[in-house]
């Protein structure tokens, strides 16, 4: 067995770097209280119960006449602590030279700094959580949206958890059936009927693997949903962006292919974040860095999970065709494309219409009855382009809408379209949501043994080979909870917490 953590009493500053109002250093392990009872000068700690906080003062044992702060000392007593041990958080003003001497003053009397994610390591190893509660403590802290907020507490809670070890445990239970068989296996008894295992198999099968789909949705929620903004040079790209953002994030020039590279900035709505990117314009080139530009504004598109087109009544026929396809062949499958006409304020309504139809037409053989006169048919003709164009793709959202970015004007329309585009709204309480790539790359592997086990009763194998991937899709659901690690693995994960966490 290897050893998960020493015995050494550790100590951190637990609050975020910098000046605050108030700093806390937190103590864990055996010798926390009696540690902490050296430079402090008020009731002694020894003595005091549990969950309990204390008024006195941090002194240095060396200079007692020399107080360094007033404090709040509270003790939490193992194995009702955080870590499982004993625990104490010091609470002082938030001064960097105190908080330093503070530790400073820990270390001399007898504790050890502590490493990043040590303290919620040993919470692990005292089973005060699992691996997978573990890593939601990080995700909970760099939660950037109430959505993502909501998918780590939910992970945090065990919810997510509880949900595995239900699968492990049918999993189990269809294992020792079979082991069971092979101990007996000369008597030729089955203790299990095939069908029902292959009927549990494929029930199980069906749950991971819609776990492991789950996982495009999760990310995108934990990370933000990212939402690209893209046309020709000059189409208002950078200036939406700022309205979008209400701040002068991307630089605004006349001069066409002023953003050569991608700009990003995100932006909560209603819970949920997007992440906006902001690209080059898409055209004709012989500038090799404008065209590495243009190169990452098709990686964007790619990448994205919105894609808002802008087009100006200035575009011409062949740049919209060139432009429109060019989007089109990059889009993921699952991708939203919204058509967003800029700069109505430059053109009367009667313009709009004439425009619009225009670049509809451009994409049917002959004009389309309808296009002369309504331009909501018309653009129903580019919007059935763009579905029938690629009948494994949906990317269109039937909606075009007509933009000023540099007034403002009908900005809450392209609002109103993202909302529609979030998942985080029709998420259920009790739904189970993949967020981590580690469990993700589990549970991909458990799918194919899982798998494996489904073919291996299709074709009659003997209950040894079916056995051996039972084991093996148990062994990878188990590496998420950390029923079973390694101890390299813990130093993976733990690595990438903050000090004091």
């Amino acid at each position: 067995m290897f050893q998960i953590f020493d015995s050494d009493t550790i100590c951190a500053v637990s609050t975020a770097p910098g000046v605050g109002g108030i700093a806390i250093i937190r103590v864990s392990g055996p010798d926390a209280i009696s540690i902490t009872d050296k430079i402090w000068k008020g009731k002694k700690l020894a003595g005091v119960e549990s969950h309990t906080a204390h008024l006195g003062t941090i002194v240095d044992p060396q200079h007692p006449g020399e107080p360094l702060d007033t404090a709040v000392t509270t003790i939490f007593r193992g194995p009702r602590s955080f870590t499982g041990e004993d625990v104490v958080e010091i609470s002082v003003h938030g001064s960097r030279w105190i908080q330093r001497e503070l530790v400073n003053l820990l270390i001399r009397s007898g504790c050890k700094a502590a490493q990043p994610g040590e303290f919620t390591r040993r919470a692990f190893a005292n089973g005060r959580l699992d691996l997978a509660q573990a890593e939601a403590i990080a995700d909970v802290i760099a939660a950037s949206s109430r959505s993502a907020h909501r998918l780590a507490a939910s992970q945090m809670r065990g919810e997510f958890s509880k949900h595995i070890a239900e699968l492990r445990d049918q999993l189990i239970e269809i294992a020792s059936l079979l082991e069971l068989e092979l101990d007996f296996s000369e008597e030729d008894v089955e203790f299990a009927s095939r069908q029902k295992l292959r009927e549990l198999a494929e029930t199980l099968y069906k749950k991971i693997s819609s776990l492991a789909s789950s996982f495009s949705t999760g990310s995108v929620l934990k990370d933000g949903i990212p939402v690209a903004i893209v046309g020709e040079p000059n189409a208002g790209k950078s200036t939406l962006l700022n309205q979008l953002l209400h701040d002068n994030r991307a630089i605004v020039s006349d001069i066409p292919g002023t953003t050569r590279d991608t700009i990003e900035d995100t932006m909560e709505i209603d819970g949920t974040l997007y992440r906006f990117i902001d690209t080059a314009g898409i055209r004709e080139t012989f500038d090799s860095i404008e065209s590495l530009g243009i190169e990452r504004s098709y990686s964007a598109i790619a990448k994205a999970k919105i894609v808002l087109w802008l087009v100006t009544p200035k575009i011409s026929a062949t740049d919209f065709t060139t432009i429109g396809l060019n989007i089109k062949k990059h889009l993921t499958e699952d991708a939203k494309l919204i058509v967003v006409l800029n700069k109505i304020d430059t053109i009367s309504d009667t313009e709009i219409d004439a425009t619009s139809v225009n670049l509809c037409n451009e994409f049917v053989d002959s004009p389309h009855s309808l296009c002369e006169n309504n331009i909501h048919a018309s653009f129903q003709t580019l919007v059935d382009f763009f579905s029938q164009h690629d009948k494994n793709q949906t990317n269109v959202i039937d909606k075009l809408i007509y933009i000023s970015a540099k007034n403002g004007q009908n900005i809450e329309n392209i609002i109103s379209e993202l909302r529609k585009c979030s998942s985080a709204e029709s998420l259920e309480d009790a739904d189970m949501i993949v967020t981590n790539a580690r469990h993700y790359e589990a549970l991909i592997h458990a799918q194919d043994s899982i798998h494996r086990v489904i073919q291996g009763l299709n074709n009659n194998l003997s209950g040894d080979f079916i056995a051996q991937d039972l084991r093996e899709t148990i062994h990878y659901l188990s590496t998420i909870t950390g029923s079973i690690t390694t101890s390299d693995l813990l130093q993976t994960i733990f690595s990438r917490f903050c000090i004091g966490k």
